[in-house]
């Protein structure tokens, strides 16, 4: 529903804006983002949902936002996995009132400069024309069960919508019935007509003359205008909607994004910060990038699909994603590949161990094993040490806590030195 491939001159698609923090000022810096909050607020029954509702709009909980004559459409996400579908209808105008609005607006010709620098003057929206909602105007609809007027989802939406119509004025047009090119066509044509009549009105103007010689010689072109500065980081892509036998839209956002990253960083560094990672390994940092922890109904799809890719198993990937956001590609491959470190280091970790009221634990390679069998620190590559926790007597080995250069501080957080 908010592809941006289907945008057009009455579709507009903006990406989800970022969150910002909760402070006391308005969340709407203009008049007329002011104003839409005002309808939103003076129509609704119930302080309480309002309040939740700015609080998820801050948060960054409402998906890409879509703007057609009307309605304002975008997926919020709630405190279930799946977003909730919102949608806000607004009275569009009819075609008196847009003949009303186009004669206000080349009347004054600040107003046609004022709208291209998305600016919305009060003159042009007190020109008899409703532009602006009133208490009771926005109407919205939520597919959650609150039937709150409007639902802490709907107001949330509300609340981004004002965000969006700070930065442009158009928005407000276009939920109003029209679309930018066609408004600013409308009024170029209108404003010609008029100087027209005033140029008839003053009589001929002696038209400028070139001399032939002059508009024959050769000319050197200007040199190309430099390249434009990569912009300061990638945008959000759009919202994917589900369907049936489709792809799982929330896996198609996370590779997105990731793509979008990774070529920015392509673009502004010249390398790609993942290009020399293996099918395996770059499986297991796209699964770690996605929030939360363990196979969850959100994440079961995205693990199943790229372990199999990889040709592991969806379990063998969890444990992999525990290491990743242990340490990296080093936590992965001290999870997986175990080595033979040279003396130094980890022949003095046993020491340290037993200075520190800890039993003598058990070596084998670059591991050291408690020898109740549910403890081990593991040396990586770089000389930091990772834990690890195991049910007794299984080899069932977790990545837990964080790396560190002490192998007792590695133990530090998985339980006091006697439970060791």
């Amino acid at each position: 529903m908010a592809a941006p491939g289907r945008d057009g001159e009455l579709r507009r698609t903006f990406p989800a804006l970022p969150p910002r923090p909760a402070a006391d000022e308005d969340l709407a810096g203009t008049w007329w983002g002011k104003a839409w909050v005002t309808a939103l607020e003076e129509g609704a029954l119930d302080p309480a949902r309002l309040a939740r509702g700015r609080g998820y709009a801050e948060g960054g909980r409402v998906d890409a936002i879509t703007v057609t004559p009307g309605l304002v459409l975008a997926y919020v996400q709630g405190s279930r996995p799946r977003p909730y579908r919102v949608q806000v209808r607004l009275r569009t105008l009819d075609d008196a009132d847009w003949e009303r609005f186009l004669d206000a607006a080349v009347e004054r010709p600040g107003h046609i400069a004022a709208l291209l620098d998305k600016e919305l003057p009060h003159s042009l929206a007190d020109c008899g024309v409703p532009l602006l909602p009133g208490p009771g105007d926005l109407a919205p609809q939520c597919g959650c069960p609150d039937s709150g007027h409007p639902c802490k989802h709907a107001a949330a939406l509300c609340y981004q919508t004002a965000r969006l119509l700070d930065a442009d004025p158009f928005v407000l047009l276009l939920l109003r019935g029209r679309g930018e090119r066609e408004l600013l066509d409308a009024l170029s044509r209108l404003n010609a007509a008029r100087a027209a009549r005033a140029a008839q009105d003053r009589g001929p103007a002696r038209l400028p003359g070139v001399r032939a010689g002059e508009a024959l010689a050769a000319r050197t072109p200007p040199p190309l205008p430099a390249p434009l500065p990569p912009p300061p980081h990638p945008e959000q892509p759009p919202a994917y909607p589900a369907a049936p036998g489709g792809p799982d839209p929330f896996a198609l956002d996370q590779l997105a994004t990731d793509a979008a990253a990774r070529a920015h960083t392509l673009l502004t560094t010249g390398r790609d910060p993942v290009g020399g990672l293996t099918l395996w390994q770059d499986a297991v940092r796209l699964a770690a990038a996605r929030p939360g922890s363990g196979l969850t109904a959100g994440s079961r799809a995205l693990y199943a699909s790229l372990a199999g890719a990889a040709g592991r198993g969806t379990p063998e990937l969890a444990r992999a994603v525990a290491a990743w956001r242990q340490g990296g590609p080093e936590g992965l491959d001290v999870l997986e590949e175990p080595w033979d470190p040279p003396a130094g280091r980890f022949d003095r970790a046993r020491p340290l161990l037993l200075a520190a009221d800890l039993p003598a634990f058990r070596p084998w390679r670059n591991r050291l094993t408690h020898p109740k069998g549910h403890t081990q620190i593991r040396l990586g590559r770089t000389g930091l040490w990772y834990a690890y926790e195991s049910e007794p007597g299984r080899e069932d080995w977790w990545p837990r806590g964080t790396p560190d250069l002490d192998p007792v501080g590695a133990l530090t957080g998985l339980g006091t030195p006697g439970e060791y």
